[in-house]
């Protein structure tokens, strides 16, 4: 079988996040099924959660209900189908002279057909072949994502479903000092939304940028990996110090607690994107 890379763009509004869950929709589940209807395969939506199902799709991350993405990478290994005509086939014929009904499909095509499949609110940006060992989850070196508010006057309407509105203006200054004491390696177990985590939590986080712009208030993470509602806890305990209820330094006594009472409440998924993946 042949190792694929994917790059995938969605909002995540109606999805109960990435991962499988029965009896709701999910992004992994949208594509595994047009996955499947690509392959010729017949399947139900049990058939995807069975450990032996042939269409499995493994992403670098696992985003939550809600929570959009401009830049995840996911990994499948298939035999790609044949090419076959049909409505849909024929409008992307070349027409070049070759047999279709008996070459593979390229990994073009195999993009072109998804995105003709998907819903609106799902794209593949990109489909190209990966190296036999390369796996989304174990070899991403790093993350990068963006959480956006809005504490202007006039709150924008055609963007309403990628930012968290907020009633109170921000102090950005105030937030900034805050999140320095938060970089760096740390056990982040106070940002866990998992109280049952039985793995390590720490985590390192090398950039934290929080800036103003037009009203909007961009906080921007980078770091190796991050916990389970990590960055949504890291927004809303830095919107207490920019509302003054906490201090920049009670990043430390938060950190130091490892108790996730500590910290400041889960901003709403709306308002958080993966942007970027990172691998050697």
């Amino acid at each position: 079988m042949q190792n694929y890379r994917l790059k995938i763009v969605y909002d995540g509004t109606r999805y109960a996040g990435w991962e499988h869950q029965p009896g709701q929709e999910t992004i992994q589940g949208k594509l595994e099924q047009v996955l499947a209807r690509m392959c010729s395969l017949d399947m139900k939506p049990g058939d995807f959660m069975k450990p032996d199902t042939p269409i499995k799709l493994i992403a670098a991350g696992r985003t939550d209900a809600g929570v959009h993405a401009r830049g995840m990478i996911a990994s499948i290994a298939f035999d790609a189908p044949a090419y076959r005509t049909g409505s849909w086939e024929r409008r992307q014929d070349h027409s070049d002279g070759r047999n279709n009904q008996h070459r593979k499909m390229t990994c073009q095509e195999m993009q072109d057909y998804l995105n003709h499949y998907l819903p609106d609110d799902i794209s593949i940006a990109g489909f190209k072949e990966a190296a036999p060992r390369f796996h989304a989850r174990y070899k991403a070196v790093g993350k990068t994502y963006q959480y956006t508010a809005f504490d202007g006057r006039v709150k924008p309407v055609f963007n309403r479903r990628y930012y968290t509105p907020l009633e109170q203006e921000l102090d950005v200054a105030s937030m900034q000092r805050a999140a320095e004491y938060l970089l760096g390696e740390h056990d982040f177990k106070s940002f866990c939304g998992n109280s049952r985590m039985k793995k390590s939590t720490v985590r390192t986080v090398d950039r934290i940028e929080i800036r103003r712009s037009k009203g909007y208030v961009y906080f921007t993470f980078h770091g190796t990996g991050f916990l389970q509602n990590m960055v949504r806890i890291l927004v809303g305990t830095l919107m207490e110090v920019g509302w003054h209820r906490m201090n920049p330094q009670d990043m430390e006594k938060v950190l130091e607690a490892k108790d996730r009472r500590a910290a400041g409440p889960t901003a709403p998924a709306r308002g958080l994107c993966l942007i970027r993946v990172d691998y050697d």
